[in-house]
């Protein structure tokens, strides 16, 4: 029964972390009218809570694994209790730096339940797991869009306070129902990043990331600003509009992750940066009403799918270090959704309008592209190296003219030739003499008719010992027909 519990209950224990994580954003426009906060410095209160819930990520997903998500969550909410308190009664600009400061904590959380959830599932269901855990991602939107609403009601610092109830009752949910019996992974977390930070996957799905998250909170934060701006729209119907755009993007996500386990993910990926490279260079050319909704509405789509997959390929990459490589992937993103906003801002007060930042948003997306095609075909690539070098059957690969370029281990456990003693000789280095001339005639000819020739045949070890083995020979052709390579795979049979 509780081990069924912890998805809803990790679930909701983030949508209530990212409520927190953006209490300051919310009501900034309340606070003003009590706290002097110079106008030049609203961007680096907002920026705080952001950046430390996205560097948090790293040792909070490594912590989950040694202690589990239980221990975790409850310490982050009793943690959480004090800056949500100090928040509340602040009263200078500095209060409010340090109380944002902590509350970085609540958007640190993410890393617990994507680390802890996939321990209770298939691998067959990690990326749907992990989908409906991002649903998570509407506790920024609750708080964005209800929070001012109460403080109209009751003021800004007693809406802050009434977090402190969600937090209290939350710390209780996980002490009772969270899994003491998680399964535990005790590796020094130097060890953990010592083992991963050299991969060149890492850092890709971290870009990837990015990208995704990053596109999906640099419009949450421009839309509706933009939207009564540009298209002269009623500021209830731009965050409509904006809502739209967040509840797409969210409910997105577990059917990025639910598509990531029944198809290839690297594949879905190279269509959701298709589709938003597409969608970047639409709106770089600032259309219609109907077409800008129609690129937006597209980009909420592939971030919200790309977010679900891409949590599909951590675990399928990295298991053993899960943890260690969520926390960065998702630190990244966190930054991902930092930059972005300050990128678009930036570059609308130096020129007065998007488009760079669009066409800028197209390129990445671009790139991301041609990344994921190469990592698609190094995977291929290295998929045939493990075949080939773990097979049980001896394997060879000889030029078109017959000489021997490649040979695998099970070759020389077979033979007793090393590679170094058989690259550059032909195949007859292994005769035995019992065949003759017109069998290997034969042979020949029916290769060159077919492609392929199967059979048995005495062959001659290293040590003089004859054996006999059962071989296919097979022709490899280019584009053009003609033959560039042979491969021959044998099995010994005289003793089976």
């Amino acid at each position: 029964m509780i081990r069924k519990m912890q998805l809803p209950l990790q679930t909701m224990n983030l949508v209530l972390g990212f409520m927190v994580w953006v209490i300051i954003s919310a009501l900034i426009p309340f606070m003003k009218e009590d706290i002097q906060i110079p106008a030049e410095k609203l961007a680096i209160l907002t920026a705080i809570p952001v950046v430390l819930g996205s560097v948090l990520r790293i040792p909070f997903g490594y912590y989950a694994n040694v202690f589990g998500a239980r221990i975790v969550f409850s310490v982050s909410f009793v943690l959480l209790l004090f800056p949500v308190f100090y928040i509340s009664a602040a009263s200078t600009f500095t209060d409010l730096v340090i109380g944002g400061l902590f509350l970085g904590i609540g958007g640190a959380v993410f890393s617990v339940g994507v680390t802890s959830l996939p321990k209770y599932y298939p691998k067959e269901r990690h990326g749907l797991v992990n989908g409906v855990y991002g649903i998570g991602n509407l506790g920024t939107a609750i708080t964005t869009f209800a929070a001012p609403v109460i403080a109209t009601q009751v003021g800004w610092s007693l809406t802050v306070k009434l977090y402190l109830v969600l937090l209290l009752i939350f710390i209780a949910l996980n002490i009772l129902f969270g899994d003491r019996k998680e399964v535990k992974v005790k590796t020094p977390i130097m060890d953990e990043i010592k083992a991963v930070y050299k991969s060149d996957k890492l850092w890709l799905f971290s870009l990837f990331y990015f990208l995704t998250f990053g596109s999906f909170v640099a419009f949450t934060v421009y839309l509706p600003n933009f939207l009564v701006s540009h298209f002269a729209l009623e500021k209830v119907d731009a965050g409509m509009r904006t809502a739209g755009f967040i509840a797409l993007a969210t409910f997105m996500r577990p059917v990025g992750g639910w598509l990531g386990d029944k198809f290839k993910p690297l594949i879905l990926l190279m269509g959701i940066f298709l589709g938003l490279t597409l969608s970047g260079i639409l709106l770089a050319f600032s259309p219609s009403i109907g077409l800008y909704t129609v690129g937006s509405l597209t980009i909420a789509v592939c971030a919200g799918l790309g977010n679900g997959v891409i949590f599909k390929l951590v675990p399928q990459y990295f298991n053993k270090q899960a943890g260690t490589v969520n926390g960065i992937v998702s630190m990244m993103g966190g930054l991902g959704g930092f930059f972005p906003p300050l990128m678009l801002s930036m570059i609308y007060s130096m020129t007065g309008q998007y488009s760079i930042g669009f066409m800028a948003l197209s390129q990445v997306a671009l790139a991301s592209l041609i990344l994921v095609i190469w990592m698609y075909y190094q995977d291929r690539l290295v998929m045939s190296s493990k075949v080939f070098r773990y097979t049980g059957q001896g394997i060879l690969v000889t030029d078109s003219k017959g000489r021997i370029r490649s040979v695998n281990p099970a070759f020389t456990k077979l033979t007793g030739y090393a590679e170094d003693e058989v690259v550059g000789h032909k195949p007859s280095i292994l005769k035995s003499g019992r065949q003759s001339k017109p069998f290997y005639e034969e042979m020949w000819r029916t290769i060159r008719e077919t492609g392929q020739w199967q059979g048995e045949i005495w062959n001659r070890r290293k040590n003089g010992e004859e054996y006999l083995e059962f071989l296919t020979i097979n022709a490899v052709k280019d584009d053009s027909g003609e033959v560039v390579h042979y491969v021959g795979l044998f099995s010994d049979i005289s003793i089976s």
